[in-house]
Parts: C-alpha cells; structure tokens; sequence
C-alpha cells in the first residue's frame, strides 16, 4: 500500500505544479488582454468580478455615474402620480404636458446676424446646438420616457424600457463614437435599458421575467345593477296560486384590491342585495341581505418579499440612470459633431480665400503675359499655358465656393431649428475662431492617467455597468421563479339577512301565527349581524402548485444566467475597447501636430519660393513655366496646412469625447442642457481669435441676398400647430 500513498503524493504534487502553471498563464493572458482571473480575486463561478485592471494599474476604477437628472425641478415630472387635490378627477384625467419644445430659433441666432452674416464663434456654435439641435432634442425627450416607466414601476406593473442609443439624424461631421450609434426616433429600441436586444430589438431577452408582482395601485370596483323579473308560472302550488311572480332586485356590490411589495394580496367584498316579490311563499318582502368577506393571501416561495415584488421599481430607476447617461453621450457627441462641421467650415472658408489668392495670382500672370507678349518678350504658348492653369485656378474655386455654401448649410442644420426664414437660411456664416497649437493636457499625461480618466467617465462603461445590474435583478427573479407556488391565505366573513315582513305572506301555508310572529329587521339591524358573529363565516388554507418538470423556468433561469456573464463580458471588454481607443487617440495628436508643424514649414517655404520665382520673372531669369509650378506647390502645401490643422482639432475633440471630459472642460451644465435653458455660454480652450477675416465671396449667395432685399420677408403662419412655420407658397 506504500507505493499507492506514494502515487498519491506524487500525483499531487503534479497536480499542484499544473495548477500554478496555468495560473501563471493565464495571468499572462490576462495582463495581456487587460482582465483579471477570477481565481486572483476570489470570485466563484458566477460571481461578478470587478471592473478589469489596466496594465500597470490597480483595478480599474468605477464609472463616475450621471447626476440623477429625474432629481431636477422640472415643470412635467411623469415619475409622480397626479393626485386627487385640487381636482378630484386628476388621476383620470389626460396628462397635461407644458410644452417644452419649439419650432423656432433661439433669439442668439438672430444676435449673430450682422450686415446680413452670422459670424459664428465656436462658443456661439455649441451654445446653439444645445438650444436648437435636434438630436438633443429628441434624446432629451428619453428623459421624461424614463420617468414614466418609474411611475409604472411603482404600481407594480411591467416596464416598457428605455431608449439609450444615439440619436443621428444630424448631417455632417463624425459619425465614429465610442457608444453604439442608433437610429430611430428616440435612439435605439434595443439599448441597454430597453425590452429587446439585436438590430432590431426582435430577439427577447429575459430582462423583466420572473413572477408577475403584486399589483400596487389599489383597485375599487362597484356593481350597481337593478333587475326586474317576472316569471310566469309553470306550477300553482309552488306560485301561490299565482299566474306569474314578479321579483325586483337591486344589488349593491363591492370589492376592493391592494397588492403589497412584501407579496401580499388583500381583497375586501361587501355585498348588498333588496329584493321584493310577490311570491307568498318568500318570509320578507323586501328582503335585505349583506355580506362582507375579507381574504389575505401572502406567497410563501415563488414572488415573496420585497426583492422580488418591488425589482421593477430598482430597474425602473437604473433605466433612468441609463437615459441619463445616453442624454450624457448625446451631448458628448453631439458637441463633438458641431466642433467637426465648424472646423470642417472654418477649412473651407479658408480653402476658399486660398483658392481665390491662387486664382487672383494666376489672373495678374496673364495680364503680365499678355503684356509681354505685345512686345514679344515671351513666345504665344507660353501665354496658353498661363491662361489654361487661370482656368483650372477658377474651376478650383468654384468647387472651393460649392463645399463652403454646403458646409455652411451642415452648419445652420445642426444649430438652427427652422431654415424657412430666407434671411436665416440664405446668410453666409463666418467662422471667427481658429485653432489653437498650444499643447493640451490630453498630449502631456500617461496613458495611464488617460485610461483611468475615461474609465471614469465613459457613458458606455457605465450604462453596461447598470445593466450588468438590471441582470442581476432579472437572475434572482427567475431563480426565484424556479420555486413552486405555495400561498397561505386566511379569510373572514359574515352574513346578515332581515327585512320586512311580506304582505303576501300566506298565513294558511305557513301557519296563522307564522306571519304574525316574524317580526322585521331593517338594514341596521342586518349590518350589525355582520359584526356580532351571528353569521360568520371565516377559515384559513394553503395552495400549492407544484410544476411538474418546471422546463420552461428552467430554461429561463439558465438564459438569464448566460446573459448576466454575457454582460461581465462585455464591461470587461469595453475597458479594452476603451484603452485602445485612448492610446490611438493619444497618437493621433501627436501625429497631428507633427503634421501642422511640417504643413507650415512647408507652406512658408513655398511661399517664399512663389515670391522668387515671381522677382526672378521680371528680372528675366525665371520662366512663366517655373512661376506656375511653384503656384502649384504653394497651393498644394496651403491644401495640406488646411487639412492638417482641422484633422489635429477635431482629433482633440474625438479624444476629449472619448475621455467624457468635455462639459466640464467646456463648463456646460447637464442641468441647463436637459432643460434646454443654457444660462452660461461654453469656455472653449485650444482655441483662438481668427483676427482679420479674410473677405470670401459666394456669387450664389450674393444673388441671393440681393433678391431678399427687393423681396418682402414673409411673415410666420400663427395658425400653424406648436408654432410651426409654414413655408411660403411657390
């Protein structure tokens, strides 16, 4: 037996060689994909990990969640119940909602507006998109959607969820955000918070399954019915004699519902019946009966206790949450998009003013040309050749002047609720700011301290963390759901009965002194024999439902299970996602300044060139043919100045969405934003003065603006609904 203890020992001993190689390769993987092992940390099987370590950092830290926006004074709070002061009949009642939307601009829009321009500042572009954007509008309107579920929640009934995608309906800019992009009318129909998942929110989940809780509005239902019979008679003897027997009876029913949070259910009758007939076989005429019967029954497995009756309420309020992060991420991104439009502006109104210099320098090359060609200093094709690059010059230019009006038009579609006002609509926007090289503070920290900042911050980390909770919610309601249905219930009751004595009470059937003796009760008498047990009718019981196989809460509890470790997944997932979408943005920047830095070397070197070659050309030592080319490279290294710069400030606009920093860089209230009210205008740092505009001509415009001032300004339709304004008849 000797050697079999020795096997033993030796198989251990392997056994436990085996088990600390794997734990040292899987913690190699781990650190390598930015997880951490289960085993590390002591957790069990399905248990939650916390969020995943970064490479050379502790744990990960916890979202900073949203400010709880349902916590705002606002005029329509749809999570509260309207009650019964000052008006009775409000509960019952269509809900009243203040209008909090428009059709029209802001006044700021029209403040902007100077000899028929808008000069527009990038400050001036964001304050506007949180007041006009239609984006943020909709996805503000989530808000009040959440709130409505809450208020089904707290009576105990199921919830529809919540919108939390992106709304995208906005033209231009970058559609790339670290958030699912959704469309739709509030977003997406599948988002964290919602019923459905997939493309369509076609694929169910078992988010809100479970035992059905108690219902907490209480109920009253009346039954008032007044019945009026008359029976003809098949049988004299069991008539009276009587050819048909007329019977009235009213009724009076009522019943009363509540169902508690701990599982209880409370049901209370009181019934009340007259009847009069004319039957001399009937005691009383009338005859007043009452019951009164009240039963509690309480679930003792399946839907007992608070956890389970009132799991809708907690999930109601993390979809709140969720809604309030997605308004978070829409406003990220949003800002984000309007920082691309205005940079994508501000690069073609200064392509415009670089092309109309390259055209009105080609344009004096021809002049000078022609003059030398009159005194034969330069041969005829060299004056061809001139005016073949004068026409390629303008052709450019007209394309520039094209990209600017659409530009311009992405730009008032993302700021301006209504273009039906031509002087709004027909105004060419001059963009006043410029960016700044100055080094921001995203460029000088760790990628490190950048990771930890959009843990922190990232709407997306935090809406999947919340739903990581809605699962866990939605797993011990169908593990409870696994339990048979047992139900404890105990009643009380009673019955009184009375009246007066029939008139038609037939002394020969039941005796002559029957009906004198009788006697009579009136309904006071009757109630009080509900109370004074001289009727009672009480007990109590238990039911059990026991589901043989139980296949289907099965099935249920084992989906769940799969997608609560489905969503750990995808939290450990996206902090990945996340710190390679950092480190990316982290070396764009850098690459991007790198460019700028080059594009103006560039830009000076061939400028300096251009100015020469162009000496050169009147002393006669350079050709037409050298001064051309060298317009050409100027023109080239202007084109890649501009597209350098713009590409280096919307990649810092990218990396401060990413990093969630962006309203508190820019020192905008999410307050103020989901109210649509913006008492401060945005800070924007990086950014500087463009100093002396550069004069940009739109021949479209202009013509355009010439004919709106022969024209009347048509005036808005008030008839129209929520002060729309109907567009002008052609």
């Amino acid at each position: 037996m000797s050697w079999l203890t020795d096997l033993s020992s030796e198989q251990k001993r392997r056994g436990a060689e085996s088990f600390t190689r794997l734990k040292a390769w899987t913690a190699i993987a781990c650190v390598l994909a930015g997880t951490a092992p289960s085993y590390a940390l002591g957790y069990g099987a399905g248990q939650q990990a916390p969020t995943a370590p970064q490479a050379g950092l502790p744990t990960a830290p916890a979202p900073h969640f949203t400010e709880p926006l349902y916590l705002r004074p606002t005029r329509n709070n749809f999570s509260r119940a309207r009650g019964y002061f000052p008006n009775p009949f409000g509960p019952y009642m269509p809900t009243n909602i203040t209008p909090e939307k428009n059709y029209l601009n802001a006044l700021t829009l029209g403040k902007l507006m100077r000899n028929g321009k808008i000069y527009l500042s990038l400050s001036d572009a964001i304050l506007l998109a949180l007041e006009n954007n239609y984006d943020i509008a909709i996805q503000r309107v989530n808000l009040n959607i959440a709130d409505t579920d809450i208020l089904r929640a707290r009576a105990g009934s199921n919830l529809f969820g919540v919108n939390s995608g992106l709304v995208t309906g906005t033209l231009g800019g970058s559609t790339a955000s670290v958030n699912s992009v959704g469309g739709g009318p509030g977003g997406t129909t599948s988002g964290a918070g919602g019923a459905g998942a997939g493309a369509s929110g076609l694929t169910l989940s078992t988010n809100g399954g479970g035992p059905t809780p108690e219902s907490l509005d209480p109920t009253l239902q009346a039954q008032i019915e007044l019945n009026r019979v008359k029976t003809p008679s098949q049988n004299v003897l069991f008539s009276g004699g009587l050819p048909a027997t007329d019977t009235n009876t009213d009724q009076y029913n009522f019943t009363y519902n509540q169902g508690f949070i701990t599982g209880t259910g409370l049901q209370v009758t009181f019934d009340n019946t007259r009847e009069t007939t004319n039957n001399p076989f009937s005691a009383y005429s009338p005859t007043l009966s009452s019951t009164f019967n009240a039963k509690i029954t309480q679930n003792l497995l399946q839907g007992f206790g608070p956890g389970i009756n009132g799991r809708f309420i907690v999930q109601a309020k993390n979809d709140r949450q969720i809604a309030d992060s997605a308004f978070r991420a829409q406003l990220l991104y949003t800002i984000n998009q309007v920082e691309n439009i205005y940079w994508g502006l501000v690069s073609a109104y200064e392509d415009v003013a670089s092309k109309q210099e390259a055209a009105q320098q080609s344009a004096n090359l021809v002049k000078d040309d022609e003059k030398q060609l009159q005194v034969g200093a330069i041969a005829p094709l060299d004056l061809v050749n001139v005016r073949s690059q004068h026409a390629a010059d303008q052709q450019a230019l007209i394309q520039s002047q094209s990209t600017l009006e659409y530009q311009q038009l992405l730009m008032k579609q993302a700021i301006a609720r209504n273009l039906d006002n031509p002087a709004v609509a027909n105004a060419p926007i001059v963009p006043t700011d410029r960016v700044s090289l100055v080094e921001t503070p995203e460029e000088l920290k760790s990628v490190n301290s950048l990771v930890r900042e959009a843990d922190e911050n990232s709407p997306s980390v935090e809406q999947a963390m919340l739903a990581l909770k809605n699962d866990k919610i939605t797993l011990k309601a169908v593990k409870n759901g696994l339990l048979p249905q047992v139900q404890a219930y105990a009643f009380y009751g009673a019955q009184g009965l009375g009246g007066a004595v029939s008139p038609y009470c037939n002394g020969n059937i039941f005796g002559p002194q029957f009906c004198k003796a009788l006697g009579g009760a009136g309904y006071g008498t009757v109630l009080g024999n509900l109370v004074n047990s001289s009727g009672p009718n009480k007990g109590a019981g238990i039911n059990i439902l026991i589901p043989i196989r139980n296949r289907t809460a099965q099935a249920e509890e084992s989906r769940s299970r799969l997608e609560y470790e489905q969503q750990q997944m995808r939290v450990r997932q996206l902090y990945i996602q996340i710190r390679m979408q950092v480190i990316n943005g982290q070396y764009a920047l850098t690459n991007d300044r790198a460019a700028v830095q080059a594009a103006i070397a560039n830009r000076n070197y061939n400028k300096q060139s251009l100015d020469a070659e162009i000496k050169k050309l009147h002393l006669g030592a350079a050709t037409t043919a050298d001064v051309l080319q060298q317009e050409r490279n100027l023109a080239t290294a202007e084109a890649s100045l501009i597209s350098a710069t713009a590409k280096y400030a919307t990649d810092r606009a990218a990396l401060s969405e990413l990093l969630g920093i962006t309203l508190d860089r820019y020192g905008i209230s999410i307050v103020d934003a989901a109210s649509g009210q913006i008492t401060t205008p945005p800070t924007i740092p990086g950014i500087e003065p463009a100093g002396t505009v550069p004069v940009v001509n739109l021949p479209a415009q202009q013509d355009q603006i010439r004919k709106q001032q022969q024209e009347p300004v048509p005036q808005p339709d008030k008839s129209a609904p929520d002060g729309m304004q109907q567009r002008p008849k052609a």
